[in-house]
């Protein structure tokens, strides 16, 4: 489903697939016209969160990053291993979700996030994981794993930007730790 207008009504664009919201008269507003569940509200902002993760958008800091995918893995009640796969511009390729875990912990396995990697001809990569206790605080696996991505990589001259954990209290970002 897009975020479409479908026509004009007396106050604003009707969005497709939304008959109780409206564009708003700035860019990026909206306005619901109706009563609204959480459902519809969370559906919507996965909508617009994969929209801000289209091919070509440039992913550089840390908190676009964390911007666009605490939405998308923030009501997983498991962990959720992923990369964002970039181009030489630091553009992105594809957003892939690649391991699913249990409550604390995943199973990452460098050959299949270098395949991905290769299948995209990524030039560089930002890992991703939540967890979904909503402490964003890594833990010694994910320091290790994160070492052993960026060696396993690095072999294939592929560059690991950053590692961003996501978390209801926030995010954080081993290259701003200075981990990478």
């Amino acid at each position: 489903m897009t975020l479409a207008t479908t026509g004009v009504s007396d106050s604003g664009y009707q969005l497709s697939g939304f008959p109780w919201l409206l564009a708003g008269e700035q860019p990026g507003t909206y306005r619901v016209t109706g009563d609204v569940t959480d459902a519809q509200l969370l559906h919507l902002a996965k909508l617009i969160a994969r929209k801000r993760l289209s091919k070509g958008t440039q992913l550089g800091r840390p908190d676009e990053v964390h911007r666009c995918l605490q939405t998308l893995m923030l009501d997983y009640p498991h962990e959720v291993f992923g990369i964002l796969c970039l181009d030489t511009r630091h553009r992105l390729i594809a957003f892939d979700e690649l391991f699913r875990g249990t409550l604390d912990a995943a199973c990452v396995y460098p050959r299949e996030v270098i395949k991905q990697a290769i299948d995209h001809n990524a030039a560089a990569v930002i890992l991703v994981h939540n967890h979904p206790s909503g402490d964003p605080e890594p833990s010694d696996a994910d320091r290790r794993i994160t070492q052993r991505l960026q060696e396993a990589l690095g072999l294939v001259d592929i560059r690991v930007l950053d590692h961003v954990v996501v978390g209801h209290e926030g995010y954080v970002s081993f290259a701003d730790r200075g981990w990478l």
